[in-house]
């Protein structure tokens, strides 16, 4: 495994606008987020369970107006931020592809596999 920095501890605030980067997953280009919750960091594929479409119409801007849980601008569905399980709208039980990372040295890191070449 080898990790990768995504951006500083700090461009990460609690329950605040998700930081966007691009990462190669399953073969091809795709945008992912990483959010602040209870503490903790969490990274996800930027897209909804429902259809693959960005959770934010705003960019970063995936919190609802409670700041409670990630939410789809586009279709409604609301996920847990913890684990990313879509608690209600039309993919209610399906979850948001969830990253490996890491946080040290005031760092927040993707942890990737490595590919045997």
């Amino acid at each position: 495994m080898v990790e990768r920095l995504i951006c500083t501890s700090e461009a990460v605030q609690e329950r605040s606008l998700a930081y966007r980067f691009k990462l190669e997953y399953h073969g091809r280009e795709r945008n992912a987020i990483v959010i602040r919750y209870g503490g903790h960091v969490y990274a996800y594929i930027n897209e909804c369970a429902h259809v693959p479409i960005e959770l934010d119409y705003n960019l970063g801007d995936v919190f609802d107006l409670s700041r409670e849980f990630l939410i789809c601008s586009t279709h409604g569905a609301y996920y847990n931020p913890r684990n990313g399980l879509c608690l209600g709208g039309p993919c209610t039980g399906r979850r948001l592809q969830a990253l490996t990372i890491s946080e040290h040295d005031e760092a927040i890191w993707l942890i990737e596999e490595m590919k045997n070449e």
